[in-house]
């Protein structure tokens, strides 16, 4: 015999900031832990032919530093405070997130905002993150039984470019990228208007709002 299992009702706030971010709170106390989110919306089905694998090459390159969080600090930040992050990347969307002890909410608002602003997309930067995507593919596609078969169902599924393709796309488009390529798909899709900003757990929204 079953028990009906009642959650309790969300506590959501929803609104926009003048620079178009949407922002939603959802406040709760039940451990002291937050959590941070960005959805930009941008996903594969954004790239044109002849450039696929932007948005998930952004995976990486978002975490290649900013104007104040060099390579690699956005991890040792993130770490030292006790917190874990990472980001993903579908059709329809990117995201990144970090979940951290309660008192840690400021931290993960500056390391996001920071990137959002001025992330750098350098050539370097662009070149060692092509390599990584190479070698994720490699692992996870390439060197894995059965690994092409959802590329494979999606094209046989999808007739329209956008919802074929493969998320992680393709290495000759990549390898034929220019900075200005890159930079210019991060100029167009990761702005405030294009966002969605997320807050959830142990914090107060007041503050947060500052």
């Amino acid at each position: 015999m079953s028990e009906a299992f009642n959650l309790p009702p969300l506590e959501i706030e929803e609104y926009s900031l003048k620079n178009g971010l949407r922002v939603v709170l959802n406040r709760d106390e039940a451990v002291p832990v937050v959590a941070v989110a960005v959805y930009y919306d941008v996903g594969s089905r954004n790239e044109r032919e002849g450039r696929t694998g932007f948005a998930h090459l952004f995976e990486h390159m978002m975490f290649q530093g900013s104007e104040n969080v060099k390579k690699a600090e956005h991890f040792q930040f993130v770490m030292k405070a006790g917190g874990t992050m990472n980001g993903t990347t579908s059709s329809e969307r990117t995201n990144y997130f970090e979940t951290l002890p309660a008192n840690q909410l400021p931290l993960a608002l500056w390391l996001e905002s920071d990137r959002m602003r001025s992330l750098a997309v350098t050539q370097e930067n662009l070149d060692n993150q092509r390599e990584a995507v190479k070698e994720e593919k490699r692992l996870r596609y390439d060197n894995q039984p059965y690994g092409q078969i959802f590329d494979l169902i999606n094209e046989m599924i999808f007739r329209n470019f956008a919802n074929s393709h493969s998320t992680i796309g393709s290495m000759e488009h990549l390898d034929d990228a220019t900075v200005e390529d890159v930079q210019e798909f991060f100029r167009i899709y990761y702005a405030p208007n294009n966002a969605v900003l997320v807050i959830s757990g142990s914090f107060d929204p007041d503050t947060a709002k500052e």
